[in-house]
């Protein structure tokens, strides 16, 4: 297996959709309900949570830039093989396949159990699915450029969405939010550590960044779309706690599926049915991305084409969804998926760079003593 690749220029990507890319990996279901989690452990000052996730997560992302940039075009599998030879490292990542494979699946549970309860409750898991993963499937199957360009696509067809969010926002009651800095700092840390979930995906870069044709103007979309994830968020947070009581919001599963069914306008009417059906779009980049990027890694680690892993794994998909039949069972693997996101995502990052500067200098230090 190769450490370092060469990509062809057919399969190249710019930089500049690495910002829809991260907002379209960001913003899924995790965002309907982080005010909630988000409030239960810093209550009113969860924005300040918000903040120093968003801080961490920069740093993160620079850590990941870092240790790309020590291998001319390394990805996450090649570097694992280079650090801890061919049969660890492939069992390494693997373990990382398997997480955005729980990603993928926490995703769509999700949704399918947004869908029960607000539009069809006695529809199958296996029809929702079957509906999401041919579009994924299909999308997956024209390769890196068609997953891009379905990112950059669904994102401006989902844009207005946020718009709606207005109605509420001039209905809240700014009191909610007072007073400020109340909660302890241990408790601000938690509601940072709520916020796994919600914002992780961006790990992405460690698979894409062979494929960024100019990877010198990396930064710039990478820290906008980061940014504009967060702002979201934080707007999502503020009005959740201006709209619903301090009590009320602790006890509301779906805060932001809450605010866009309570807005009202004149000329239309079932608005939340509108919304519910338009988010399986925001979720779409979600799944093309994380479907794709498990392809691609047992091709890249194991020489399996990527067409016959893409059945293999849509398989798989619509036989595990039908375990799952009650909400319960869904929150468990949810949560599960978002321990896994705070180790993985949020920290792993600053173990594999050290472990890559000791690989570098020992082979300078062995290198100089050969000499």
């Amino acid at each position: 297996m190769e450490i370092n690749q060469t990509i062809k220029p057919n399969l190249q990507i710019r930089a500049f959709y690495m910002f829809f890319i991260f907002i379209g990996v960001q913003i899924g279901v995790g965002i309907i309900g982080a005010p909630r989690f988000i409030y239960a452990a810093a209550e009113r000052d969860s924005w300040i949570s918000i903040l120093i996730a968003f801080v961490y997560t920069c740093l993160v992302v620079w850590v990941m830039l870092l240790t790309l940039k020590q291998y001319p075009n390394a990805d996450f599998f090649g570097i694992h093989v280079d650090i801890f030879g061919v049969w660890l490292g492939k069992l390494l990542a693997t373990l990382y396949i398997l997480y955005h494979a729980f990603s993928f699946l926490s995703i769509l549970l999700t949704y399918i159990e947004v869908v029960q309860i607000f539009l069809y409750q006695a529809l199958p898991n296996i029809v929702i699915t079957g509906l999401i993963i041919l579009i994924v499937g299909y999308a997956v199957m024209g390769g890196i450029r068609i997953v891009v360009g379905a990112t950059f696509l669904f994102f401006l067809m989902t844009f207005w969405l946020l718009f709606i969010l207005y109605d509420p926002f001039i209905r809240m009651d700014w009191d909610n939010l007072l007073p400020l800095f109340q909660s302890s700092f241990p408790q601000i840390i938690e509601g940072t550590k709520a916020t796994a979930y919600t914002i992780s995906g961006f790990e992405i870069l460690y698979i894409l960044y062979p494929f960024i044709q100019n990877k010198n103007k990396l930064k710039v979309p990478i820290f906008l779309g980061l940014s504009f994830t967060f702002i979201v968020l934080l707007v999502v947070t503020i009005i959740s706690i201006g709209y619903f009581s301090p009590i009320g919001l602790k006890s509301v599963n779906w805060a932001l599926l809450i605010l866009f069914k309570s807005a009202s306008f004149t000329f239309i009417e079932r608005l939340d049915y509108i919304v519910i059906c338009a988010w399986m779009l925001v979720i779409l980049p979600n799944l093309i991305i994380l479907l794709w990027s498990m392809t691609y890694g047992i091709k890249r680690l194991y020489k399996i084409p990527q067409r016959i892993t893409l059945y293999i794994v849509i398989a798989f998909m619509l036989i595990v969804v039908n375990f799952f039949q009650y909400d319960y069972q869904i929150s468990n693997f949810t949560d599960l998926t978002a321990k896994l996101a705070f180790w993985i995502v949020f920290i792993y990052p600053f173990v594999l760079y050290l472990l890559v500067i000791l690989k570098k200098k020992f082979k300078k230090r062995k290198g100089s003593g050969t000499a």
